[in-house]
């Protein structure tokens, strides 16, 4: 009975591993295909392309920016989304993964109604001398709305977890609520809020369907991979896109040393 028992266990975690290996070959065989498809001197090529790696920093930079400038508004409301219970809560916490849902050229469209110079805000920039489409400004706007859902969110399951004892007892101790959420909140959520803020930023780095409506030039990567692939073909695009996949890669490898390090710290 023990032996049938140990079998039919084997053979239940034999099946599991095949379906899951599946999943694994299905993700990994694509940039398998991507690695061993591009030659050598393509890929060198592509390393000293400047339209491409100029693409790479505006891609970087225009994602990092809109992270950390959503991040100011995302993690307040992710407190209070976490804390506090209202009218309308839920519908807010629909409207928030909205643009998780929606198809992304139409995310796009919605947001080129206001970034427009017609739109309410296109115009306010317009008094400025600044034309939203087409500018830098525009792809953060789209890689942001696209990709702040995944921020609130991990802040608001990281304030849920807070204890709310500990911010009662900090309270009854005189401290006022700005010191216990500097204090109290904000670093028991910090491991939940750093990886919002990275999983935002990556979002919004690979967002093709919003941007390319917004702000076609100046062309991030996934629009310039899209340009390439359009004008020239598979053997044009790809070196682009393994170039990408490995700056990403190397990039979110560091991100992740710097919060293993900081949490082994604390």
């Amino acid at each position: 009975m023990i032996h049938r028992g140990f079998k039919n266990h084997s053979n239940f975690r034999l099946t599991l591993a095949f379906f899951g290996g599946l999943v694994l070959l299905f993700i990994v065989a694509p940039l398998l295909g991507l690695l061993f498809g591009t030659t050598t001197e393509s890929f060198v090529s592509t390393i000293n392309d400047k339209e491409v790696t100029n693409s790479i920093w505006l891609t970087l930079l225009t994602s990092m920016a809109a992270t950390l400038m959503m991040g100011l508004g995302a993690i307040p409301l992710a407190y209070i989304l976490a804390r506090k219970n209202f009218c309308c809560k839920r519908l807010i916490l629909g409207i928030i993964d909205l643009p998780v849902v929606i198809p992304h050229s139409a995310a796009g469209i919605a947001l080129l109604t206001i970034l427009s110079r017609d739109g309410v805000i296109g115009k306010t920039a317009g008094a400025f001398d600044i034309n939203l489409v087409g500018h830098p400004l525009g792809i953060m706007a789209a890689m942001a709305f696209v990709s702040v859902p995944f921020l609130i969110n991990a802040a608001r399951d990281g304030f849920a977890e807070v204890p709310v004892r500990l911010e009662k007892a900090a309270q009854n101790l005189g401290a006022s609520q700005s010191r216990v959420f500097f204090s109290i909140s904000l670093p028991l959520a910090k491991r939940s809020i750093i990886s919002g803020l990275i999983l935002m930023f990556a979002r919004g780095m690979s967002e093709f369907g919003a941007v390319i409506i917004v702000a076609y030039h100046p062309m991030i990567t996934p629009v310039l991979i899209y340009e390439r692939f359009n004008s020239f073909g598979l053997n044009y695009a790809r070196p682009v896109a393994l170039l990408f996949i490995a700056i990403c890669l190397l990039f979110f490898i560091i991100l992740r040393m710097i919060v293993k390090e900081k949490k082994s710290h604390a």
